[in-house]
């Protein structure tokens, strides 16, 4: 007797072997047979006949270390097929707290009324899991996070005690279950780190035999030194390296793809573990002030502010930026209502409405908005991005965290990724445009990412493996959320089954919180 069987799916097993017609049998958490199941019963039988079966998918760059807490039921993530997400990328992660990290935790804790309380990441992942969680969470440590424990927001190197303090931290949170630590070299205070303080990190995390995943120190103009920064990285500690959401930002800069792909070819055939990933989309999100250079963030955010308000500087940051495209930053969110009309508006377009110059405008909606505004940058390529997808070491990730259509975690217009990452790929580039084989796009989404992370009984489709499933039709899978109206779900995707329960059922979510808290053994 089953808890539940799946019956004449098409099997997709995540491994890049092609597809098969079988019968899936569960019990309890884990997929218990895979074959022919003519006879056996089981408490719910799913009919999967025309569709494929395929492992849940891995989100291996997301942010929803606070969106979890706010809103256990992730349908943002679970109804794109997301069973697992990696959190605590780009150098900020729910713990370790103290100090300025706890101060700026707090913060943005106070932005969705959370009163939970919070310093190591045990602490952290107790309260994550005491709940149910709508998805698997897979934690790293984010780097801004043991430096602004530690170091503060200053613009300096990191003193030896410093280091070891923060090697300390890290070794700490790496033997309470945490898979890696992250960095966000563009953002203080990652920003103000010299290489080697990140090679005394990553030894420490190659000694856990755990990953680092790097937002690099520029994707655009510094795109090649900064690729050969995380390379360097991985040389000096021997860590396993994987640079987040790759690619070419800034017209001017397209061409650097070519030598991108050298680099790390080099590196993989010089037997450096790199490999990489990215979301489907040649649009990027992040906060409005990351188009300001890392000297102004020295100090936190009344600094940052300090400055902008400050004539000569102001005066001389409007220099570096003049040359700066307007037309391809779109303000995605407001933090006062009284600019909520700008979502949706380029900053150029914005601009002429309240007749000023562009960079004076963002200069005095940053101050006015304490830079807590958000922004989506039109700024890569597409051909690019399809050359990115097919190599064979990148992987897919949202970059986005867990969301809602309505309810607190509605914030201004966020990036469509956040609702349609994954079925854009089955859709666009492997449907439509056949950039991508299906068999290609599940493993980059399933079973790669798995091992990549060390998930090893998770992202294949085989007896004994936790039953994280997707039941989906190709044929009809594709994304609905749009730059302007984001909050849409996708489609085609029939259900999902998250540690054995039926998370969608018939594309209706059934509001368990089967999820769990995945700790690094």
């Amino acid at each position: 007797m089953y808890d539940l069987i799946i019956k004449d799916g098409l099997i997709m097993d995540g491994t890049g072997r092609p597809s098969f017609s079988a019968d899936l049998g569960i019990k309890g958490e884990r997929i218990y047979f895979v074959g022919g199941l003519e006879r056996a019963e089981a408490e719910h039988v799913i009919p999967a006949e025309g569709l494929m079966v395929s492992p849940g998918f891995i989100d291996v760059h997301g942010h929803s270390d606070l969106t979890l807490l706010v809103d256990r039921s992730t349908p943002s993530k679970i109804r794109q097929g997301i069973t697992t997400e990696v959190g605590g990328n780009c150098g900020f992660s729910g713990a370790p707290a103290r100090g300025e990290a706890q101060e700026r935790l707090e913060s943005r804790k106070a932005i969705y009324g959370l009163t939970s309380s919070w310093t190591s990441l045990e602490e952290y992942l107790r309260i994550l899991e005491s709940k149910g969680l709508g998805i698997n969470f897979v934690p790293l440590i984010g780097h801004g996070n043991l430096r602004a424990s530690v170091v503060g927001y200053e613009n300096r190197a990191a003193r030896p005690e410093e280091i070891e303090e923060m090697r300390s931290l890290l070794a700490r949170a790496l033997e309470e279950g945490a898979f890696g630590f992250s960095s966000g070299l563009l953002y203080p205070p990652g920003c103000f780190t010299p290489t080697e303080e990140l090679i005394a990190l990553a030894r420490i995390a190659a000694d856990f035999k755990g990953i680092y995943t790097s937002h690099i120190r520029g994707e655009g103009d510094h795109l090649v030194e900064a690729i050969t920064e995380a390379l360097t990285t991985a040389r000096g500690s021997g860590v396993k390296l994987q640079i987040s959401h790759l690619k070419t930002a800034g017209r001017k800069n397209h061409y650097k793809i070519d030598e991108v792909f050298r680099l790390i070819n080099e590196a993989l055939t010089e037997g450096i573990d790199v490999a990489t990933d990215r979301y489907p989309y040649t649009a990027g999100a992040t906060d409005l002030d990351a188009v300001l250079p890392p000297r102004v963030y020295e100090g936190g955010i009344e600094e940052e502010i300090s400055r902008l308000k400050d004539p000569p500087t102001r005066q001389r940051l409007k220099k570096e930026l003049e040359d700066a495209d307007w037309d391809e930053v779109m303000i995605s969110g407001a933090a006062r209502n009284e600019n909520k009309w700008m979502e949706g508006k380029r900053i150029s377009e914005a601009a002429e409405f309240q007749k000023t110059d562009p960079v004076d405008f963002l200069f005095d909606l940053l101050i006015e908005e304490k830079a807590r505004t958000s922004a989506i940058f039109f700024s890569m390529s597409e051909s690019n991005l399809r050359r990115i997808l097919r190599q064979p070491y990148c992987m897919i990730g949202s970059d986005a965290s867990a969301r809602h259509d309505k309810g607190p975690l509605v914030e201004g217009k966020v990036h469509p990724r956040t609702f349609g990452a994954f079925p854009r790929v089955l859709a666009k580039y492997v449907r439509e445009e056949k950039e991508l084989s299906l068999e290609e796009a599940i493993h980059k989404m399933t079973g790669q990412p798995a091992a990549r992370f060390g998930l090893s009984d998770r992202g294949i489709i085989e007896e004994g493996m936790f039953a994280d499933l997707v039941i989906f039709d190709p044929e009809i899978i594709k994304d609905t959320a749009t730059y302007q109206s984001p909050y849409q779900y996708p489609e085609g995707i029939e259900y999902v089954i998250l540690n054995g329960r039926i998370a969608i059922n018939k594309g209706i979510p059934t509001g368990l919180l089967s999820g769990k808290v995945i700790r690094k053994r």
